[in-house]
């Protein structure tokens, strides 16, 4: 059993003690309705506080079936998925609570504004006062949304309501924060940004876990990747450990041999 602790230097970032495996896959599966034949079949991974790591896979692989499953958002048939210990389906409001999420089309409520979003996502999660305050004053200021908090996000840029989702997920200090495609749609200098600050979130104790077809970015930022092929996992790779693993070679001979069966 884990003895957990929080050191807050930061008030968006927390550290817990040890080595801790914050997300367990344990022979998930995954069969949608009036489908005989199972999107995702036997998967299992983990990812431990402090790491980021990459899911990897060409489209229709099962990549986004796994995200929303963990996240709590489609039920699943076989298997098990724990978030800080905690049951995605037993335990459901103790697991989401540990969970930051970024959706891969970005959706958010129009009508409201930018400040308003966040103190909403706030109040969903139980952020705290200065939780809330950090994000608004200082992370809405690092990915340049400052400007634009007390405007309707109905005139938001597709680019601005992906910066606003990114900052609503983020505050309540998520322990495991997943990110579908969060890439898509920003311009070179967010993206390098938000690079940036999902090594340095991971680095400070979290945990980050993301889907993406920019292999560049996942080779760069990722302690392992996990790649996907017809909804089961055929490979993780550990980039600290394999330090010349060529990910872009790797996946173009994946593909290559599913073309040739």
């Amino acid at each position: 059993m884990y003895v957990l602790y929080r050191i807050f230097s930061d008030p968006i970032y927390s550290v817990w003690g040890g080595d801790y495996t914050l997300l367990e896959v344990n022979n998930f599966s995954k069969k949608y309705r009036n489908n005989k034949n199972y999107s995702v079949q036997h998967v299992n991974f983990e990812v431990w506080d402090g790491q980021v790591v990459g899911l990897v896979g060409s489209n229709g692989a099962g990549k986004s079936t796994i995200i929303k499953s963990i996240i709590g958002v489609l039920p699943f048939q076989e298997g098990t998925i724990n978030i800080g210990g905690f049951n995605i389906v037993k335990e459901p409001e103790s697991a989401k609570q540990l969970i930051g999420y970024v959706p891969d089309d970005h959706s958010v409520y129009e009508k409201l504004t930018g400040r308003e979003y966040i103190n909403y996502m706030g109040s969903l999660y139980h952020a705290t006062k200065e939780q809330k305050e950090y994000v608004v004053n200082v992370l809405a200021k690092e990915f340049d949304l400052e400007s634009a908090l007390d405007l309707q996000i109905a005139g938001y840029s597709h680019g601005m309501r992906q910066k606003v989702c990114i900052l609503g997920s983020l505050v309540h200090q998520p322990k495991l924060w997943i990110l579908d495609e969060p890439m898509v749609g920003l311009d070179h200098q967010t993206m390098i940004q938000l690079c940036e600050f999902i090594r340095k979130y991971a680095d400070s104790g979290n945990s980050v876990l993301f889907s993406s077809h920019n292999l560049d970015v996942v080779q760069k930022i990722c302690d392992r990747v996990i790649f996907i092929k017809k909804g089961k996992l055929v490979h993780i790779a550990d980039l600290k450990s394999e330090k010349e693993f060529d990910l872009d070679r790797f996946y173009m001979q994946l593909n290559e041999v599913s073309k040739n069966v």
